[in-house]
């Protein structure tokens, strides 16, 4: 029990480390989009964990960095381990007004208010390109469930104070300014952090393909009964429809 909490209070404490960490210095703007560039979040974060690591989850019928539905777009997903604890995140792929691109080009209609019509728009066909900074984006979000940079994603501009524990300095700080903003803050959805591992479950097309995907996540499928049994029920199926 006491090493529970020991625990507990180092992942609180990392936290807030990199919670508190102003990366405003070192970060993009683009589209009215705050970035925060792969290269300094990886350097950032290896600095408070020197064992972190982080693994991109591939599609185990393809063995390709990314996920494809026709219809809806291409998606990516990331691990990242530190201690023991996995976060995991995921990041369509977009163009530069955010919308989802595909392996095909497609159109679409936008409401014009000054010509008082409708007219068309068009989202060029996915390149690796494309895919590779997406991967990279997403690393930097999943990063950011370990709290680094992640005042930039709640909307903030710079990063609240976090209590100095342990210290005799009791000046008071200065008060921070009331902020406003322009867009409404989402409601906190929950985390599932095996949404990737499900997501490549439906897509195996065979048992040798669920058998690989098995051998990538043996530890999160014998660790997770409910994982575990979907597994089973996948199999079932394949071998149903063999």
């Amino acid at each position: 029990m006491e090493n529970i909490k020991n625990q507990e209070e180092t992942r609180r404490e990392g936290f807030n480390n990199l919670y508190a960490l102003n990366v405003n210095d070192r970060t993009e703007k683009k589209n009215g989009l705050t970035y925060l560039t792969w290269a300094v979040a990886w350097a950032e974060f290896k600095k408070q964990y020197p064992s972190a690591t982080y693994r991109i989850v591939k599609d185990a019928n393809t063995n390709l960095p990314y996920f494809v539905d026709e219809r809806l777009g291409i998606i990516v997903y990331t691990e990242v381990t530190v201690d023991g604890l996995t976060y995991e995140m995921w990041l369509p792929v977009m163009d530069g007004a955010n919308k989802a691109m595909r392996l095909a080009p497609y159109t679409y209609q936008v409401w014009d208010k000054n010509r008082n019509t409708y007219v068309e728009k068009k989202v060029d066909a996915a390149t690796m390109f494309d895919i590779n900074k997406t991967i990279m984006r997403c690393l930097v979000k999943n990063l950011a469930m370990f709290g680094l940079g992640l005042y930039i994603y709640a909307g903030e501009d710079i990063p609240e104070e976090t209590e100095n524990e342990g210290t005799d300095d009791t000046r008071k700080p200065e008060p921070r300014p009331k902020r406003t903003y322009s867009r409404k803050t989402a409601t906190a959805q929950p985390i599932d952090k095996y949404a990737g591992i499900k997501a490549a479950l439906q897509s195996t097309t065979s048992t040798a393909a669920l058998l690989t995907l098995y051998n990538q996540h043996r530890n999160e499928v014998e660790g997770n009964p409910e994982i575990k049994a979907l597994f089973t029920t996948r199999k079932e199926e394949l071998q149903q429809a063999a």
